[in-house]
């Protein structure tokens, strides 16, 4: 390895670190910026005390804030951040296409129509939770979108052909339904969820979220040479001796589950799948190996970051982390389109 060589792998592993700092140093800011501010330090007491045991003394209220809310919604918000951003990177290397993003698989619509259908219609019959609808309605979506696009064939052209479609029926049957059956106060609710929420969140949502997204990102990173060469083509990943139909159908499935997840947890986010991952490869290149944990860094990192600016953008009011991931990565994919560093 040359001199050179040597240069850009260290750049590209500070790179990694840096965002690991940076994530750390965010989710102590978001647990203690909120509308009733906790300092710093209370909030490594508080830390020290649950997960090292330590006995340092801090106010009961404080500490319950802390690690029963504001932590919880920390974690969440990074889990979420990550698993969408690393199946961003993936789906883009696979249908090799920059505008790929994980609600192309008409996963995020069919979430919310089995969302409106345990809230309004009552589906479940009280048994099912809005998450239990959004997964099962997100799974049902995936399972359409898939069967479209082996009916249709055309490789990943047929995919998002397919997606589209399902997003599309999905959003007219979760509309038809709002319009029809909620009233003033369920159309209010079902409105912020699908704009996306973080409010509810707490530790049982996060232990199912972070192993997915871990087990998630390490299936992912197993098939890091495989995405790398299906960034040449389809028929360059096979002539590398790489079995396209089986990787695809991991792989694909893989960000469906991690997607699906999410999106039954916090709602659709927008424009964390889509920018993260341009964002990604202009710190550390193409190559998937280290183009994935720093993706899911730094997705994770821009999450917990929206989700402070949701609380203290108006006060005394959380805006929907919808909202504020739009507002930043609307005006950044622009600025990535100008510049066309990543889109060839």
């Amino acid at each position: 390895m040359g001199l050179f060589a040597q240069t850009a792998f260290w750049q590209r592993i500070s790179a990694v670190f840096i965002a690991l700092v940076l994530l750390a140093v965010a989710m102590a800011f978001a647990t203690s910026i909120g509308e009733t501010p906790i300092p710093i330090q209370t909030v490594i007491n508080a830390l020290a005390n649950h997960i090292f045991g330590a006995t340092r003394h801090i106010d009961p209220i404080d500490a319950g804030i802390i690690w029963n809310y504001r932590l919880s919604r920390a974690v969440v918000a990074a889990a979420c951040g990550a698993g969408l951003a690393v199946s961003g990177v993936v789906l883009q290397a696979l249908l090799r296409n920059s505008l790929a993003d994980p609600y192309l698989l008409g996963i995020s619509a069919g979430a919310s129509t089995g969302a409106v259908s345990v809230v309004i219609l009552g589906v479940g019959g009280g048994v099912l939770t809005l998450s239990m609808g959004a997964f099962a309605g997100a799974l049902l979506a995936f399972v359409f979108v898939s069967l479209l696009a082996l009916q249709a064939g055309r490789g990943p052209g047929g995919i998002i052909l397919a997606g589209i479609a399902g997003s599309q029926m999905f959003n007219a049957l979760t509309s038809f339904i709002v319009t029809k059956s909620a009233n003033a106060e369920q159309a209010r609710g079902i409105m912020f969820w699908l704009l996306g929420s973080l409010s509810g969140v707490r530790w049982p949502d996060a232990s199912l979220a972070v192993p997915v997204i871990v087990l998630g990102l390490l299936v992912c990173l197993w098939h890091s040479r495989a995405l790398d060469a299906f960034t040449f083509g389809r028929e360059s990943a096979a002539s590398l001796g790489i079995s396209v139909r089986r990787v695809h159908v991991v792989l694909i499935g893989t960000t469906a589950l991690m997607t699906a997840v999410m999106v039954s947890i916090v709602g659709s986010i927008g424009f964390v799948g889509l920018v993260i991952p341009h964002a990604a490869r202009f710190f550390v290149g193409a190559r998937h190996g280290l183009l994935l944990p720093l993706a899911a860094l730094i997705g994770a990192l821009f999450l917990v970051g929206a989700d402070i600016v949701s609380r203290i953008i108006v006060p005394g009011q959380v805006v929907p982390i919808g909202v504020v991931t739009a507002l930043v990565g609307a005006p950044a994919f622009a600025l990535i389109l100008c510049h066309r560093r990543v889109l060839r």
